[in-house]
């Protein structure tokens, strides 16, 4: 099948101007046979790695697959493998394990505790998590723990500039932290605003947008953001810019607040925006595209650097209805992913050469598989999908769950096996391959963690 794909490439590069009409190069195709026979073989994996947890695990945060020890990222759990994959249970009509995982998320999570948690991390795992479970399940006691986070939060926004600090005290409200960047000041109004939806308290809505603003209102004067911000002054602490992490979810939250909320600030924000991206980081490379690294305010090149976390961009691409670009940021994504048979964490795509070369199973690219097939319907996509996937269980599979890679290099694996692989990598997987009645795509966004949030018809008011 490797062989098969790489000889379709250059084929499939031809095809992309046409992006927006389903072109399927030869032998590119996949049946609805077989997508179900996918699915099913994706189930049976996320079943393979959710059993290794509930074995080893059941109660922790995360399950280290090599030594079978339990991790709680605090000392103290606050159930992040649970809550991440409760509505991939629920996805994947896997019922009993559903109703088992809601058991012990009503009965254990309790955030009274005496630690200070990133909120970033927390936000979009922990209080995504509840809130996709409740829309998907009607269970209220998810949404108490939901409105109870939420609320333990809220201290991180009391800055000068209403930029969040990274950490806060669940219990006394105490923050700390006040070195942070785009992403983390500006990834918040999906999640605190559909609390707000939710609740009828409009202090989360107005305090996540307040924040992305106030993100906003700094970008240079060419229209580009850094990597590094002071929440306490609200100066640049790193000029540096790019989609990478650190950036990423800024723009993502952008287009997907409008989407969500049909807020129209945020999508004045997310055009703007995708303007000075496209103008200043887009980077044409021997007829492919990539995007790479520019100073945020005279928008000089600094590196040619592109990796698996700016593998989400086709997804925002594909979602902004700009299927052109989506596709060739999608074709090199998957280049860089066959370089090795598995995608590096960086990569410097002048040289082709790998930078960082662990793979966390970050879920990027198979999201942006998924955005694109539904937009498209193009089965190549289900192609690409089905020859990544045979690389991620060769790759990656241990007797107990999934591990992240050291090095795609020599596949070298590591004692590692976040909560993000439940919530993205195996429910993007399984979307990509499962009937469209599974979700309604149209009805739904989802959060920067993989957590499908309802959509509202009439738009926000503004707070």
């Amino acid at each position: 099948m490797r062989l098969a794909v790489k000889l379709l490439l250059p084929i499939i590069a031809l095809l992309l101007p046409c992006a927006g009409v389903a072109q399927t190069p030869p032998a590119a195709n996949m049946s609805n046979a077989e997508a179900r026979r996918m699915a099913a073989r994706v189930k049976a994996e996320f079943l393979h790695a959710w059993q290794g947890y509930v074995h080893y695990a059941w109660g922790h945060d995360e399950l280290r697959p090599l030594s079978r020890k339990p991790f709680d990222w605090y000392g103290q759990s606050l159930l992040m493998t649970p809550v991440d994959a409760l509505d991939t249970l629920v996805l994947m009509g896997l019922k009993k394990q559903a109703a088992e995982d809601r058991a012990l998320i009503d009965a254990k999570l309790d955030f009274n505790k005496d630690i200070y948690v990133k909120v970033f991390e927390v936000n979009i795992r922990l209080l995504g998590g509840l809130l996709s479970g409740y829309e998907l399940t009607g269970d209220k006691r998810l949404l108490a723990l939901a409105d109870d986070l939420g609320t333990r939060l809220l201290p991180a926004f009391n800055s000068p500039t209403g930029l969040p600090y990274r950490y806060v005290n669940l219990r006394t409200g105490a923050v700390r932290g006040v070195d942070s960047n785009p992403a983390e000041t500006g990834t918040l109004i999906l999640e605190f605003g559909t609390l707000s939806k939710l609740t009828g308290n409009p202090v989360f809505y107005r305090k996540a947008k307040r924040a992305l603003i106030e993100t906003f209102k700094r970008r240079s004067s060419i229209g580009l953001v850094g990597d590094g911000i002071n929440v306490e002054t609200g100066r640049w602490t790193d000029t540096d810019s790019h989609i990478s992490g650190g950036i990423d979810s800024y723009y993502e939250y952008q287009i997907k607040c409008w989407k969500l909320f049909g807020d129209e600030d945020c999508r004045r924000m997310w055009l703007a925006s995708i303007a000075a991206v496209n103008k200043y980081l887009a980077d044409e490379r021997h007829g492919e595209l990539w995007y790479g690294h520019a100073n945020m305010d005279t928008g000089k090149r600094t590196t040619t650097e592109y990796g698996a976390l700016d593998a989400y961009f086709p997804a925002e691409l594909a979602l902004s209805g700009d299927l052109v670009r989506a596709r060739r940021l999608q074709a090199s994504s998957f280049r860089m992913w066959d370089i090795y048979g598995i995608e590096p964490d960086t990569l410097n795509y002048a040289s082709m050469r790998v930078v960082e070369p662990e793979y966390p199973l970050r879920p990027e690219i198979v999201e942006s598989t998924y955005y694109l097939y539904h937009y498209t319907r193009d089965p190549y996509y289900r192609v690409m999908g089905k020859h990544m996937f045979d690389d991620f269980v060769k790759y990656c599979r241990t007797d107990d769950g999934y591990a992240a890679l050291s090095s795609v290099i020599n596949k070298q694996k590591t004692d590692a096996m976040e909560s993000y692989v439940f919530a993205e990598t195996f429910k993007y997987f399984y979307l990509l391959f499962a009937p469209p009645q599974t979700l309604d795509f149209k009805r739904m966004i989802f959060n920067t963690e993989g957590h499908p949030l309802r959509r509202y018809p009439r738009p926000v008011s503004p707070p």
